[in-house]
């Protein structure tokens, strides 16, 4: 069964992360960091199935080697907290062929980040386990239209009612605030890159004939009142089929247990209010007679208790 997972993060060297590793670690390749030089050999790492770069129009061809663009970005990089590259990480259907899952991930990636401005490092991973998945390492800095780097942020005087500059004494400088160059980092791209993920496999679903389908949206937003499982990882899958039990397994064991016992209760409330209409549709309202009958009843017996 197809499953939803697109998770998104950043690779910061302020966390002790290198771009160079991490595309290295994903693609299974032999990739030597310039920042640091260390090299970071994964070549004996099982289940990497398909790899490759995708650059916009601009960019300079050579980064097309993840040695080259990736050694490029922790160079032009200075700062110890820097972030370097971004990873999205989704899973692919398992109803897809192979082939269908790297053109669907080249199709997603191009459309949503290399049409952007993106350089994106694909490395798609199967080992036949039940779990394809892809992980995609994009560039945080934007490149110019001339393939130089460009800024990350960009400063915008503050301009008084005049549209005059603003001289700040203490500073002895102008006041500026820092405009993003781009709109990567805004809140509202993630959204639209996990929903744009699902429509296009519940497209490739589709057009291949398979009745599935994945949803972005969360079970709280779907409607639908059941608790979420979490991710296993590949590890923490690896375990659970030889029958090891994780604990991310166990979570998800006690998810399905609360699971049965809401849709169980859910049944009998269900239950309940279908009862109650049947004996709210088969009582007959009361007349005029019996409301004034009650009435007089109610003021008959408050007269003998005073």
């Amino acid at each position: 069964m197809a499953i939803y997972h697109c998770s998104i993060k950043i690779i910061s060297r302020g966390k002790g992360k290198s771009a160079v590793a991490a595309a290295a670690y994903r693609s299974g390749d032999n990739l030597t960091n310039e920042y640091d030089g260390i090299t970071h050999d994964y070549t004996r790492k099982g289940g990497v199935v398909h790899t490759e770069v995708l650059l916009p129009d601009h960019a300079p061809s050579e980064y097309v080697n993840r040695a080259v663009l990736w050694n490029a970005v922790e160079r032009i990089e200075k700062a110890k907290n820097a972030q370097l590259a971004r990873e999205i990480e989704i899973a692919l259907p398992k109803e897809l062929t192979r082939e269908q899952g790297i053109s669907l991930v080249r199709e997603y990636v191009k459309e949503q980040f290399v049409n952007a401005g993106m350089c994106a490092d694909i490395a798609i991973h199967d080992k036949n386990d039940g779990n394809p998945h892809a992980h995609v390492m994009l560039i945080i800095r934007p490149i110019e239209q001339d393939g130089t780097w460009g800024a990350k942020q960009k400063k915008e005087y503050i301009l008084d009612r005049d549209g005059n500059k603003i001289y700040d004494p203490k500073k002895r400088s102008y006041k500026c605030k820092s405009i993003p160059a781009t709109d990567w980092n805004e809140q509202t791209k993630a959204e639209e890159w996990r929903s744009a993920w699902a429509e296009i496999c519940n497209q490739e679903l589709e057009q291949n004939g398979h009745a599935e389908r994945i949803d972005h949206r969360s079970y709280a937003r779907q409607g639908i009142d059941q608790i979420p499982t979490v991710h296993l990882g590949v590890a923490a899958f690896q375990m659970e089929k030889r029958g090891i039990r994780t604990e991310r397994g166990n979570l998800n064991r006690e998810i399905e247990v609360s699971n049965q016992r809401l849709r169980q209760l859910k049944a009998r409330i269900s239950k309940l209010q279908n009862w109650l209409k049947d004996e709210a549709a088969n009582t007959e309202p009361p007349t005029l007679a019996d409301v004034i009958q009650g009435i007089l009843s109610k003021q008959e017996q408050t007269g003998k208790q005073s």
